[in-house]
């Protein structure tokens, strides 16, 4: 399987490639690589990113991408209840997600869970089945089952887990090798278990190349008899993505396990993504990573968070501390019993890490104060059990030091959801904006309400930006460069960007440009230059009631207002960063004395948020 359309980039440049880039490349990929045992192109982050990010609809890159490549099966990542989203739905919206998922041309669905949470999984498998999609149960793995010395994940773990996801019928088993901790002998023993016995049933495996291993490993597992295998094109592999499929084909050429695909072809094919990676520098983890890191063996960080972890850590200004967020991570994993770490798990523990490392806490320290800390929501909700009980439990005492008498869910979270009402969400989104709303709208909005939202109002003052060429989308013209936009056949705009006016009081600058030879110009808020215009008093650490900002980030929510009369602990504001949400808890009892931030203002670390009196 080829993962270029989605893991590979999403592990390397942030899940920013645009459908645009795409489409360029789907007539060759149909013409050449039709023996392939199916495409990833969608699923995982690139439905959230396509909105929040990309400023384009998701659904109508997997519409544009079925009409290029109509001949080789399109395969997604479905996170199970969690279907694209980072959260629980009701289990009518999981199952409407993979109805409309197969209408527009979805044929696979990887199915997986977090933490191997069954009951999860099994609703995720339902849910593609009845959709009419090839349900792919994928078993997320770590640990080393050749190591006896590690016992919590053992090969006897994953046989009965295995039994289960046959018993559920099925139709391909997959072992999701989110970190790439699969080595060629602990790869043996786990396929050659499985195969030896389901001996009919086909076994796909996926890896991430981060150690430089996953070559070796994956040709391990086709020799012990794994039917298909995780690969990207060569300019697109290696380090956090999958290994190179270059080095797979050639390896296996003339051998019993020859793919039968032309090498040639692979090189063409890399040699468009090499030139195409180039776009999205910005984006690329080689800006700061330099080669593959064999201590993911162990810090156990998945392929497609590595590189996040590491762009999250410098917008939060952590960036030259990367390393002691890696070894806070294995702390943090440890702190919360030791996890399956894959989306949302992997981003609990990622969260946690980071909230240390920015509080210069130790894993001892974090224990011994967790009944008096501000943790990320994340972290609060994962113990309260909103994402499913992990294998072998919460870690306690901390999970009740955390939740103090915070209520904890039962089973499988998504169980106790009420249905969601599509028919008044659809009515609603026509109310809001006036347009044609389509199914796939409402699936958007009833996965992202928020960033759907953004997302419409985006499209609704600049329209459809996906016609721009991608250096034009991420970098904007150069004063006086001519170009032209295309918005569909024949019909063509030519632009030539003339000059920025004078930043105003409202953080707006007025564009000067010329449209088809007349000259036009329009108001466009320049962000950049409003968050430098933005002045924040610090909370002063000496001063006991004033509370500052734990990290940057964007205030979500405040839930208190002057003069009202605070606990200790109790949750004052909600600040979010990079999809880091942390609760600021208040350090006293006491009365609110003053608040100095609102909705949606921007903070640095250490702002000063509000002041208590006790």
């Amino acid at each position: 399987m080829d993962t270029t359309f989605r893991d590979a980039h999403q592990s390397l440049l942030a899940t920013r490639v645009r459908t645009h880039d795409l489409k360029k490349i789907s007539p060759f990929v149909s013409h050449n690589f039709s023996n392939l045992y199916s495409l990833e192109n969608w699923g995982g982050a690139t439905f959230d990113v396509a909105m929040r990010f990309l400023s384009e609809c998701p659904w109508k890159r997997l519409q544009e991408l079925r009409a290029l490549i109509p001949n080789v099966p399109f395969q997604m990542l479905l996170r199970g209840a969690n279907a694209v989203g980072y959260t629980n739905y009701p289990d009518n919206a999981v199952f409407k997600f993979c109805e409309v998922a197969k209408e527009n041309g979805m044929d696979i669905f990887r199915v997986f869970d977090s933490l191997n949470y069954l009951p999860n999984m099994l609703l995720g498998m339902e849910a593609a089945g009845a959709a009419g999609g090839v349900v792919e149960a994928a078993i997320s793995y770590t640990g080393d089952v050749s190591d006896p010395m590690r016992q919590k994940y053992s090969l006897d773990y994953y046989m009965q887990l295995a039994d289960e996801l046959v018993k559920a019928g099925t139709h391909i088993l997959c072992i999701k090798d989110m970190a790439g901790l699969l080595k060629p002998q602990p790869s043996k023993l786990l396929i050659g278990s499985l195969r030896d016995r389901f001996p009919d049933l086909p076994i796909h495996v996926h890896t991430h190349d981060t150690a430089g291993a996953g070559v070796a490993a994956m040709l391990a597992c086709a020799e012990a008899g794994a039917d298909v295998v995780d690969v990207a094109v060569d300019s697109m592999a290696g380090m956090t993505s999958q290994p190179s499929m270059g080095a797979m084909v050639a390896c296996a050429k003339g051998t019993k396990l020859d793919t039968g695909i032309a090498l040639e072809k692979v090189f063409d094919y890399s040699e468009y993504w090499e030139v195409a990676r180039g776009l999205y520098a910005p984006f690329d983890c080689t800006a700061t990573m330099k080669s593959g890191n064999a201590d993911v063996y162990e810090n156990e960080i998945p392929g497609g968070q590595y590189t996040n972890l590491h762009f999250q850590a410098h917008s939060m200004g952590l960036g030259n501390k990367f390393k002691e967020v890696k070894k806070a991570y294995t702390e943090a994993n440890k702190l919360l019993g030791d996890l399956i770490k894959v989306t949302p798990s992997s981003k609990i523990v990622g969260d946690l890490a980071q909230f240390m490392v920015q509080n210069n806490l130790t894993r001892a320290e974090v224990e011994e104060k967790a009944d008096e800390l501000s943790f990320p929501l994340s972290v609060v909700e994962f113990l309260q059990g909103f994402i499913g009980i992990p294998h072998g439990g919460f870690p306690e005492p901390f999970r009740s030091k955390v939740l103090k008498n915070l209520p904890r869910i039962e089973g499988r979270p998504g169980a106790s959801l009420p249905a969601m009402d599509f028919k008044s969400l659809e009515e609603g989104l026509r109310a809001a904006h006036n347009d044609e709303i389509t199914p796939e709208d409402v699936m958007s909005a009833a996965m992202y309400p928020k960033v759907f939202q953004e997302f419409k109002e985006f499209t609704a003052n600049f329209g459809p930006v996906d016609c721009l060429s991608t250096r034009l989308f991420l970098d904007g013209p150069k004063i006086a460069e001519e170009f032209e936009v295309e918005l569909e056949r024949g019909k063509i705009l030519h632009i030539k960007a003339l000059a920025l006016g004078d930043l105003n009081k409202a953080g707006q600058r007025e564009v000067f440009f010329e449209l088809n030879g007349q000259l036009r110009s329009v108001l466009v808020k320049d962000t950049v230059a409003m968050k430098e215009m933005k002045f924040h008093p610090k909370a002063q650490k000496s001063i006991k009631g004033q509370v500052g900002a734990p990290m940057p980030g964007k205030v979500v929510e405040v839930k208190v207002e002057v003069g009202s009369k605070v606990e200790k602990g109790q949750p004052l504001c909600v600040v979010s960063a990079m999809k880091m949400e942390t609760v600021v808890n208040s350090p006293l009892a006491g009365t609110i004395k003053a608040v100095h931030v609102r909705a949606d203002a921007s903070l640095e670390g250490d702002d000063l948020i509000l002041e208590i009196e006790e």
